[in-house]
């Protein structure tokens, strides 16, 4: 395929001559893109979205699928990037526990944060729209903290940054000059609400993000914010009623793949192959997500009926059980807490469970104990 994406800009960072790639607008154009090249692919990733939405009802609650698919998606996406934090951590954090690796787990909970944030924006019909300043919001909550506090949290870049190398001179790729970002997001924008094009949304999401991670318009935190973009998109233009997918899974599992071809769009006009391989994610990750849902509805139904006949279980240790799957590890003080009653009865609640090996005791002691649903979180880290 011969096709220009860009044009390169000379320009004079620390001290040396760089040549910056500038991306042209969106679509491709010079040849646009084939329907050939999409047309089947798009359809196998609907459809397999299509499925993933149909079985969110083997279990009782929704929130449960949510609660673990938005955690996977942080965590992956920061895994991409070299955080080092794990499902368990998140868990442990949430319950209160003591994590070692505090600004990992960090990175990863304001990555929760900002997603929540826009995605209540986008379902809002007073919030922001799919805009240049959602992405800057999110930026900003994306990168609150000890390690985001000298990159300009919410604030385009004013200074030329690079990927790979130790300085813009020997890098992988040098994005555009800061000059040249507020007018490329501006058309990047444009082209998101653009209704003309009769391209696929989903290849529209595709194109996107490629074209986000090319203007490279912050100074940290870059692919974090284009994935999110990706999961804000799907969320605009309804292609999953619920963000049960996590797409970071399969790039994070293709990591040389993804940035070869990302890379390719810049040097060799070759966006086919990156909406190619984006679709293909699309669907395999859509039917990860739905054997996930299938293989966590049988553990929990599974674990239900042990309780159920068990001639020790009561109300309380019903109502513990359910709310597992979104408290998987957690404190007798906690279950105490959410369940609104005694300390005793939180007590007894945490045995019946414990001693039909649903939930299990980590620490060994006599006090201050803590338990985890322990089936549950390895399906989860799988």
């Amino acid at each position: 395929m011969t096709r220009t994406t860009g044009t390169y800009s000379i320009s004079t960072t620390l001290g040396e001559s760089v040549r910056s790639f500038v991306p042209h607008a969106l679509p491709p154009s010079d040849p646009a893109l084939s329907p050939e090249v999409f047309t089947d692919l798009n359809r196998q990733a609907e459809l397999a979205l299509a499925r993933l939405a149909g079985v969110s009802g083997l279990v009782p609650s929704v929130d449960w699928l949510l609660y673990s698919a938005i955690r996977k998606e942080a965590l992956l996406t920061s895994q991409i990037e070299g955080t080092q934090a794990t499902l368990t951590d998140l868990f442990d954090e949430e319950a209160g526990f003591k994590v070692s690796n505090t600004d990992d787990v960090e990175e990863v909970t304001n990555y929760l944060r900002a997603f929540r944030w826009t995605q209540e924006q986008l379902r809002d019909p007073k919030g922001l729209p799919i805009s240049v300043r959602l992405l800057c919001e999110a930026h900003r909550r994306l990168l609150d903290g000890a390690r985001g506090a000298g990159k300009q949290p919410g604030e385009l870049r004013r200074s030329q940054n690079w990927i790979g190398g130790t300085r813009p001179g020997n890098a992988v790729f040098v994005p555009p000059p800061p000059e040249h970002v507020s007018t490329l997001l501006a058309d990047m924008e444009r082209f998101i609400h653009d209704t003309a094009t009769d391209l696929p949304r989903m290849v529209k999401v595709a194109l996107i993000h490629a074209q986000f991670e090319t203007i490279h318009p912050f100074l940290d935190g870059n692919g974090r914010i284009g994935r999110l973009l990706i999961a804000a998109l799907f969320e605009h233009w309804g292609l999953l009623s619920e963000p049960l997918m996590y797409l970071s899974g399969y790039l994070k599992q293709h990591q040389a793949e993804y940035y070869r071809r990302l890379s390719a769009i810049r040097t060799e006009g070759d966006w086919e192959s990156w909406v190619t391989f984006f679709l293909e994610g699309v669907a395999t990750a859509a039917s990860d997500a739905e054997k996930n849902i299938f293989e966590v509805a049988s553990l929990v139904a599974t674990d239900r009926r042990r309780l159920l006949q068990s001639a020790k279980a009561g109300s309380a240790s019903y109502r513990l059980f359910e709310m597992l799957p979104m408290m998987p590890r957690f404190t007798i003080e906690r279950v105490r807490q959410q369940l609104d009653t005694s300390f005793p009865t939180a007590t007894a609640a945490v045995k019946v469970l414990e001693d039909l090996g649903i939930v299990s005791e980590m620490t060994g002691q006599k006090k201050n104990r803590s338990y985890s649903y322990q089936a549950y979180v390895e399906l989860l880290s799988r």
